[in-house]
């Protein structure tokens, strides 16, 4: 049962590093799809903290700080919850697989990790 929890929470860290790298650089996918969600541009940095601080926290949870891990996938799967439905209160459906996929990653390193 470890090695699947290790498997799904690494995916999960470097999914939300990478992310949250891409916030923090502003790239242009990202510039993108905020406007189109109408998320404000000086928003970026302050998610991009919030993702990188998950990624953070299940890396903790992975090496040995298990109620740090559960907290930060709980806390991505609010996050992610809330990336989809802005993607649906927007209207803006040809591209919410993205948020979509970091929300299920984050779910089942959740399921994976109070399982555990």
């Amino acid at each position: 049962m470890f090695t699947g929890y290790a498997i799904i929470t690494a995916i999960a860290i470097l999914a939300n590093a990478g992310i949250a790298i891409a916030d923090f650089v502003r790239a242009e996918s990202v510039l993108a799809n905020s406007a189109e969600v109408g998320l404000p541009e000086n928003w970026l940095p302050w998610l991009a903290a919030l993702k990188a601080a998950g990624a953070a926290s299940l890396l903790l949870g992975l090496v040995g700080v298990p109620g740090v891990g559960v907290a930060a996938a709980t806390g991505l799967v609010l996050f992610f919850t809330g990336a989809v439905a802005a993607h649906i209160r927007a209207r803006v459906y040809y591209n919410i697989a993205f948020p979509g996929g970091y929300l299920a990653l984050a779910a089942a390193s959740l399921a994976t990790a109070v399982t555990r």
